[in-house]
């Protein structure tokens, strides 16, 4: 039997963990360093737990984006500097193993055709020891702005980040209710129940933007 989920998308904020790599680079760019969103390695994923009709055990609707932009600007102190940092995400591009779906995600949930795109803007960041140097890891919290529907929510982010050549590679996940972006919690013949909390997941890859002179 198919079923129709739809719990928003995904994702996004690796950023605080590029500061590793600009608090190593500061004495040499005393302005601060930005860094883009890789163009791979970058993927966003929403997860919302459903109970389908027929089935004994509930099971996670998950979908996916590789469409993720977006740049990082790390301050000569080490902390994001809000007015210049943003990761999007294509939400019409989610997707899922069912196609159904998919399409209900995009026309019902969370009408792509009027919010096409989901917004993180970074704000702080909390735990981080600087730097990360190449093939060494650490965990910490990004506090970051999700922009959803329409809706901006403040959001926080749990992050394990490694240096990985001049780059920073790693996972960011976060998670919230419909109620926080003015969702409606889909409801559909298949599915006896939906979950309040969307988890969302970013893999991310990050590089230093060669083209700015921050």
């Amino acid at each position: 039997m198919k079923s129709l989920l739809f719990g928003p998308f995904a994702f996004l904020a690796a950023a605080g963990s590029l500061a590793a790599q600009a608090k190593s680079t500061s004495t040499a760019s005393p302005s601060g360093q930005s860094y883009i969103v890789a163009p791979d390695g970058n993927e966003a994923r929403y997860r919302v737990r459903e109970q389908l009709a027929g089935f004994d055990l509930p099971k996670d609707a998950i979908g996916a984006t590789k469409d993720v932009t977006g740049r990082i600007v790390i301050g000569p102190d080490g902390k994001v500097v809000k007015d210049g940092s943003k990761v999007t995400i294509d939400l019409a591009s989610l997707k899922s193993d069912q196609g159904r779906r998919d399409n209900y995600l995009r026309r019902a949930t969370l009408e792509t055709s009027k919010y096409p795109q989901a917004e993180l803007v970074p704000v702080a960041l909390e735990g981080l020891l600087l730097p990360i140097a190449p093939g060494s890891s650490q965990t910490f919290s990004v506090r970051g702005d999700l922009t959803v529907h329409g809706a901006t929510h403040p959001t926080t982010w749990q992050v394990t980040a490694r240096g990985e050549g001049n780059g920073i590679v790693g996972t960011a996940t976060t998670a919230f209710t419909f109620k926080d972006f003015g969702l409606e919690q889909p409801k559909v013949p298949v599915v006896l129940s939906v979950a309040d909390t969307i988890r969302l997941e970013y893999d991310f890859r990050i590089v230093p933007d060669t083209t700015s002179r921050n």
